[in-house]
């Protein structure tokens, strides 16, 4: 049997929330993880000490995350076959160094 082939990170902007880039990195390596997309980037009115990422709503073929540091937040969009449940324990494998 072949060997699962690694997921693919697209980079569509120049900018993305500092540290994110080395968790995706990491996410992608996970079976089940096809394309993870950094999208837009806003600020908030909150403020999160530490970086996370965590799954928000479903779309076509898997979820989009909010990635959260400081006041910025930015979108990511992972196609995935895995469920909300597995995503959410490879988001939190990825996110540990």
């Amino acid at each position: 049997m072949a060997k699962p082939t690694e997921g693919r990170l697209v980079w569509n902007h120049s900018t993305h929330i500092s540290g994110l880039i080395p968790i995706l990195e990491r996410l992608i390596r996970q079976d089940g993880i096809q394309t993870v997309t950094p999208g837009q980037i806003g600020r908030v009115k909150g403020h999160s000490p530490h970086l996370q990422l965590r799954v928000s709503v479903p779309i076509r073929g898997g979820f989009k995350a909010i990635a959260r540091h400081g006041k910025t937040v930015q979108e990511v969009f992972i196609v995935t076959t895995l469920d909300q449940n597995q995503l959410e324990e490879a988001i939190a494998f990825a996110m540990k160094k």
